[in-house]
């Protein structure tokens, strides 16, 4: 995903960017440096030397910061980004377990019924079009109890 636009939106004291056919505002007090009443926002753009997955501000001091698309999904929660994360932890836990495990990864690729090919793009970490049943089959394979736990936010 990449960002398309970043507007400076002063009643908000945000920034309002556009990615992924979306809309999400960035307080300004979640950047560092922290743009103020005495040192406001006179520029913010995308920037396309971080191959346009983040956007730039700088403040009327000259002070300059930037953030990356990706702490703008963390903090609204995306629930895709959220997925890719998941998936990504869960995929290196399953190489940790694969390395582990006394089965022989010939007799983990019987298990799961696939072929060489799909293990190993399950095992892939950069890979996000697998899906987490994939990856949560092979850790029953290794005989892993995956557990999920739900927690109220510390406010």
């Amino acid at each position: 995903m990449k960002i398309l636009n970043v507007e400076i939106n002063r009643s908000l004291r945000a920034f309002v960017v556009t990615a992924g056919g979306r809309a999400y505002s960035f307080p300004f007090a979640k950047c560092a440096p922290i743009p103020s009443a005495a040192d406001p926002v006179v520029k913010a753009y995308v920037d396309w030397e971080l191959a346009n997955e983040a956007f730039t501000y700088q403040l009327q001091s000259g002070a300059e910061g930037s953030v990356h698309l990706e702490r703008l999904l963390d903090y609204h929660k995306d629930p895709s980004y959220l997925r890719n994360i998941l998936l990504y932890e869960l995929t290196l836990e399953a190489q940790r377990r694969v390395a582990e495990s006394p089965l022989s990864k010939r007799e983990i690729i019987r298990r799961l019924g696939s072929s060489a090919t799909q293990f190993y793009r399950i095992l892939d970490q950069t890979n996000y079009s697998k899906s987490v049943d994939q990856v949560l089959f092979l850790l029953g394979v290794l005989e892993c109890h995956v557990e999920f736990v739900v927690q109220a936010k510390n406010v």
